[in-house]
C-alpha cells in the first residue's frame, strides 16, 4: 500500500508544475529573426547611493526613490512590483549586487540573469526568511523538472547589506556571497549543456508579491504565508551593481547576433565588434581566460558545490516548507556574514556548500504556477483504492 502512495504522489508532482521561469520574452531569436541585442561589451559599476542610471529601464507602474542606502524599490500593496531591467546585454560575464533585501511574509527580492530565448540565472530572497537565500537556473524556459533550486546560509539578508553575485561562463556558473562560492553548476550536469543557460542576458532587479490574497496556494506556501499589508511598506534597499561582460572573449563588443536557425547554443551567437565586423570564432572561444575571477579557480579546486539535484522526497516536502527550511537554517560557522566583515569560518565556504546546499523546487520571477492540494488528495485517495 504504502508503495502505491508513493507511486501516486509521483504521478501527481511529475503532472504538476511546482516552478515556472521568468516566462515572457519580446522576441525568441529560436522561433523567428528578432533585432540583435545591445552588448555592454565592458565593466560597469553603478552606486545608486548616486541616483538612477540609464543603463536601466524602470517597468511600467515602477516608482523608485534614492538615499544613501541606494536605490529603494518598495511595495506598498499587493500589485506593487518595483523592476528595472538592463538595456545592455552580456555575452557570459559577472554581476555582482550589493543589497538589502526586503522584510515581510511572501515578499520576494530577485536578482537576475535572462535571455531572448529565456535562460535564466537567479537569486531570490524571501521577506520572512531571515536565514537564507535561494539560487535557481533555467535553460529555455524549461520548467518540466524542479530539481534546480537551492537554498544557502546567510544571516538577516532584510537587516544587512551582502554582495551576491553570479560568474557565467561557458563551462559553469558560480553563485558567491561575499566572494565566496556557495554553489557551481557545470555545463554538462544541465542536461548535458542542452538546458545550460547560454545566450545573451539581461540584468532584472525588483520586488514582488509572492504572499498575494491571489496568489496559488503553492506559491503562497513557498513564500511562508500570505502579506499582511498593514506591516507596509516593504523596502528593498540595493546599493549597487556592478556588471562586467565577457563577450565570449571577444573585446570591443557591440551587438550579439543570433544566427538564422539558432538553436539557443552559445555557439550560435555571433560578436558584432566596433569596426562592425562579425567575428564568427567567437562562438568557439573560451568565454574568458583573462577575466576570470577568484571564484573560477575556486570552483576548479575541487572545492565547488554540487549542482542542484534533489531526491523525489525532497522535492515532495519542500514545496510546502520553506518556513521549516527556514528553522532548520545552519549554525553560526556555516552562515554567511554582512558584506565587509568576516566569517566566523572564514574560507570555508566552498567546502562547507555540499552540507548546507539543499536543493528545493523554488519559484522564480514575477509569474508562479502553484501545485493543486486537491490534485494531490484525489490520486493518493485514487492509489488507496488500488
Amino acid at each position: 500500500m504504502f508503495s502505491k502512495l508513493l507511486s501516486a504522489t509521483t504521478v501527481v508532482l511529475a503532472a504538476a508544475s511546482l516552478v515556472s521561469a521568468q516566462t515572457s520574452t519580446d522576441c525568441d531569436p529560436t522561433k523567428k529573426k528578432c533585432p540583435d541585442d545591445a552588448a555592454l561589451g565592458k565593466t560597469v559599476t553603478v552606486d545608486f547611493s548616486k541616483g538612477s542610471n540609464d543603463l536601466f529601464k524602470v517597468a511600467d507602474g515602477t516608482k523608485l526613490t534614492y538615499d544613501g542606502t541606494g536605490a529603494l524599490f518598495t511595495i506598498n500593496k499587493e500589485t506593487d512590483a518595483p523592476t528595472i531591467t538592463s538595456n545592455k546585454y552580456i555575452f557570459f560575464g559577472k554581476v555582482d549586487v550589493e543589497v538589502q533585501v526586503a522584510p515581510g511574509t511572501g515578499i520576494v527580492t530577485s536578482f537576475v540573469l535572462q535571455s531572448d530565448d529565456l535562460d535564466e540565472i537567479d537569486w531570490e530572497w524571501l521577506g520572512g526568511d531571515k536565514a537564507q537565500a535561494q539560487t535557481n537556473y533555467f535553460g529555455k524556459g524549461d520548467t518540466t523538472t524542479y530539481d534546480r533550486g537551492a537554498y544557502h546560509p546567510v544571516a538577516n539578508p532584510q537587516d544587512q547589506v551582502y554582495k551576491y553575485s553570479v560568474e557565467w561562463t561557458k563551462d559553469h556558473v558560480v553563485w558567491l556571497i561575499n566572494d565566496k562560492q556557495v554553489r557551481e553548476l557545470k555545463y554538462a550536469d544541465a542536461k548535458g549543456g542542452t538546458r545550460f543557460p547560454q545566450t545573451p542576458m539581461q540584468i532584472k532587479l525588483g520586488t514582488w508579491v509572492a504572499g498575494r490574497s491571489d496568489a496559488p496556494e503553492g506559491t503562497v506556501q513557498w513564500a511562508g504565508g500570505k502579506t499582511d499589508f498593514s506591516q507596509a511598506p516593504f523596502v528593498a534597499h540595493y546599493k549597487s551593481i556592478t556588471i562586467q561582460d565577457y563577450s565570449n572573449g571577444v573585446k570591443n563588443a557591440e551587438k550579439y547576433s543570433w544566427k538564422d536557425g539558432s538553436d539557443g547554443s552559445y555557439q550560435s551567437i555571433n560578436v558584432i565588434t566596433g569596426d562592425g565586423s562579425s567575428d564568427d570564432s567567437s562562438s568557439s572561444s573560451a568565454s574568458s581566460t583573462a577575466t576570470s575571477t577568484k571564484a573560477s579557480s575556486a570552483s576548479s579546486t575541487a572545492k565547488s558545490t554540487e549542482s542542484a539535484k534533489s531526491t523525489l522526497t525532497t522535492s515532495t516536502v519542500s514545496a510546502s516548507a520553506s518556513a521549516s527550511a527556514t528553522s532548520s537554517g545552519s549554525s553560526a560557522s556555516e552562515t554567511a556574514t554582512p558584506s565587509g566583515t568576516e566569517s566566523q569560518s572564514a574560507g570555508s565556504s566552498s567546502s562547507s556548500a555540499p552540507a548546507s546546499q539543499t536543493s528545493l523546487p523554488t519559484t522564480s520571477g514575477a509569474f508562479k504556477v502553484g501545485f493543486s492540494s486537491a490534485a494531490l488528495s484525489a490520486c493518493l485517495l485514487a492509489a488507496l483504492m488500488l
